[in-house]
């Protein structure tokens, strides 16, 4: 997998897009964001995170999806439990996976943020075959944006709080930051 720094998309894996995007107000990209997500709750490779990030999730196969009906959300990226990677939004577009958000003084955080959701729970172990293809896209999503740092890769428990828990205290942070070093 490779970025394309002229359109934002990585090469070599799989593009599915979101209609939920717009133009980055300044053009900055200096966050990265760690979500989660499973649909329905708790399930996972059910294909339905996909529909959902593209407006087309069928609103009458699970109770919770009536609740969730109106809303639209994306996320440059989803990492499966097998650690395939979807991209939904160009890297120098504005997913929109924050919502109401703050990060060092600053509101907005879709404005200059990434977003990177992994399949999963709050309370149930990431894999390894996420925390590999974690590790691999955040090395090259570093090496392309440099004023995105170690110490600006964040959960959005941490620029929504109290408003959010994921990625939960399941994610093993200490385990994403040791493969970040060089």
């Amino acid at each position: 997998m490779q970025l394309d720094p002229s359109t934002g998309w990585f090469q070599g894996i799989r593009h599915c897009p979101s209609p939920n995007f717009n133009a980055r107000p300044d053009g900055e990209i200096s966050l990265l964001v760690v979500h989660n997500i499973s649909l329905p709750p708790g399930q996972f490779g059910t294909g339905r995170v996909q529909a959902f990030f593209q407006n087309r999730l069928a609103t009458d196969e699970h109770p919770f999806f009536s609740e969730i009906a109106d809303l639209q959300v994306s996320a440059h990226f989803f990492i499966e439990r097998d650690g395939s990677l979807t991209q939904f939004v160009s890297c120098l577009d504005r997913a929109w996976h924050a919502g109401v958000s703050r990060f060092d003084g600053r509101d907005n955080c879709n404005d200059f943020s990434l977003g990177v959701e992994m399949e999963g729970t709050d309370d149930q172990p990431y894999t390894d075959s996420q925390y590999a293809r974690l590790s691999e896209l955040t090395r090259q999503l570093l090496d392309a944006y440099p004023a995105i740092s170690t110490q600006r890769i964040r959960g959005h428990c941490d620029i929504a709080p109290g408003r959010k828990t994921d990625p939960g205290p399941a994610f093993d942070w200490p385990r994403l930051y040791a493969t970040l070093k060089d």
